[in-house]
């Protein structure tokens, strides 16, 4: 095998973002209401570019924003690709172009390290696992001329050595959020989840002046407004957050007059926690995505979402929205516990809940999850399933359902064309905005003034929703002047997750 440049020549690498299809997660269709042309940066590279040589020459490129040329091949030694499984019809595309030059790959990230199978003929390369501990054993070889295929380790490391995310690689300008990462794993253990798989179930976490540091980096560049933990279960280790992280994240919040924004995911016991829920939302936090995914209870006993059971649903969203955090959640249709009444049962769980980013999908069973093992040990897996995409929101399934895989398509579609009409969805908008009190006002900046005037000319005038548009509109002034910027703000979300179900609903 050619071997790869010396460390002491100066590397060239390009790190490589493959493009994600159109989504409900994407916000395509949102975006250019406050000129952004992405949600997120790639945390994860950007972190695995702060752990290569200072002295390799990086570059990176995001094939959501940039298309890759023949140009940048050329100029690079050798390439660097994370993705996640929804990435993967755009990480084949990079495997054509690299090859075309008899570029070197190295890859990484969920969609590898659950599936690198798949990839042998074509990967020169696997880093399979959590970065920190595995590269250093890449770079070793590197450095000796010795390389293997596969770099993988059992090991969890401990995320209070990883360094702060190389930001210059990327012009934040183009993105609606900045990304921080806080703690790695989740206590629970739902079937269908690849977490504990890929980050285990004890939370890790990041020391009170790591997250000062990374904060203070997104600040010193500049940044303002949106910043999502992307933590896999922000609220996994309660006590350290409430005695050491978010004490320190409040008194910085406070000194540089409150620069960002925050969201997380959190479990739904975050309901049970006052004091949790007033130091987040004093914090900066103002919205939390929870995995809810089915009002049916033997549905959630069935899939291990244990931490769902025995509870009010619809109360402890209440409460936590009554307590100044917005909730957005996941669903998940096709347990085999559902029965035919799932369908009307989901509608009306949404559209009572004031739940406005009610992402619905139907269930998929992972890689190497405790659900593909499962379903695979029943002869269940679709034989086609190994090229699964990854997108649980485009009709299809992995596996062969207890209900009749024709009426759990139609059921489906019913759901999201039902939760996403402008009518159901401006009538949740002003069930949510009756629960939502947030504890204080975020300035506003110019890019919520342009998505304002565009709402008005696009939602207002242009689209079939306008009547529902400008009913709330004058709802929400006259009722709820102060969560006005929240309104717009969720009309644009809306108009974007209306505009991708009438794209799966025509499938």
């Amino acid at each position: 095998m050619e071997m790869l440049p010396k460390i002491s020549n100066g590397v060239k690498i390009l790190l490589l973002w493959p493009k994600f299809p159109d989504t409900f997660w994407s916000f395509k269709h949102a975006l250019p209401f406050i000129n952004k042309k992405v949600a997120s940066p790639p945390l994860g590279l950007l972190t695995v570019a702060a752990l290569l040589p200072k002295i390799w020459e990086k570059r990176l490129i995001d094939l959501n924003i940039k298309k890759l040329n023949d140009e940048d091949i050329k100029w690079a030694d050798c390439l660097f690709v994370s993705a996640m499984i929804i990435q993967k019809d755009s990480v084949k595309e990079i495997i054509k172009k690299a090859k075309k030059f008899g570029k070197k790959i190295v890859a990484g990230g969920p969609l590898f390290t659950t599936g690198y199978e798949e990839f042998l003929k074509d990967i020169d390369h696997f880093i399979l696992g959590e970065a920190e501990t595995i590269l250093p054993l890449f770079l070793e070889d590197f450095k000796n001329g010795v390389l293997k295929k596969i770099y993988q380790s059992n090991e969890s490391p401990d995320i209070r050595k990883t360094p702060i995310p190389l930001w210059e690689l990327i012009d934040m300008g183009e993105y609606a959020s900045m990304s921080i990462q806080y703690s790695r794993g989740c206590p629970f253990n739902c079937e269908f989840c690849d977490i504990v798989l890929l980050n285990g179930r004890v939370p890790r976490t990041k020391s009170k002046n790591q997250i000062l540091n990374e904060l203070n980096a997104l600040y010193e560049r500049d940044w303002r407004g949106s910043v999502f933990f992307v933590d896999d279960n922000f609220i996994g280790n309660k006590i350290k957050l409430k005695e050491e992280i978010l004490p320190e994240i409040i008194k910085w919040m406070e000194e540089k007059n409150y620069p960002f924004i925050f969201n997380t995911q959190v479990s739904i016991n975050l309901a049970d926690d006052k004091e949790l829920m007033e130091l987040m939302v004093k914090s900066g936090f103002s919205s939390v995505f929870i995995g809810i995914e089915s009002p049916n209870e033997e549905s959630l006993k069935e899939c291990g979402k244990f931490q769902n059971i025995n509870r009010n649903l619809l109360e402890s969203i209440r409460t936590i929205q009554n307590n100044g955090l917005q909730v957005q959640a996941g669903f998940i249709i096709g347990f085999d516990k559902d029965t035919t009444s799932i369908f009307k049962r989901m509608i009306f769980f949404i559209q009572s809940s004031g739940i406005l980013i009610a992402m619905v999908g139907l269930l998929q069973a992972a890689p190497k999850t405790r659900l593909w093992e499962r379903l695979k040990k029943e002869k269940r897996l679709i034989p086609e399933s190994t090229e699964w995409e990854g997108n649980n929101t485009d009709c299809t399934i992995n596996f062969m359902p207890k209900m009749r895989y024709q009426y759990l398509i139609s059921g489906y579609k019913k759901v999201i064309d039902h939760i996403y009409s402008p009518k159901n969805y401006y009538q949740r908008l002003i069930t949510f905005l009756e629960q939502y009190k947030p504890r204080k006002n975020y300035q506003i900046d110019f890019n919520q003034i342009l998505a304002f005037l565009k709402s008005i000319w696009i939602l207002g005038i242009k689209e079939k929703e306008r009547l529902y548009y400008w009913k709330t509109f004058f709802w929400c002034l006259l009722k709820k002047p102060r969560l006005f910027p929240t309104m717009i703000e969720m009309a644009i979300k809306g108009f974007h997750l209306r505009k991708i179900t009438e794209e799966y609903s025509s499938i």
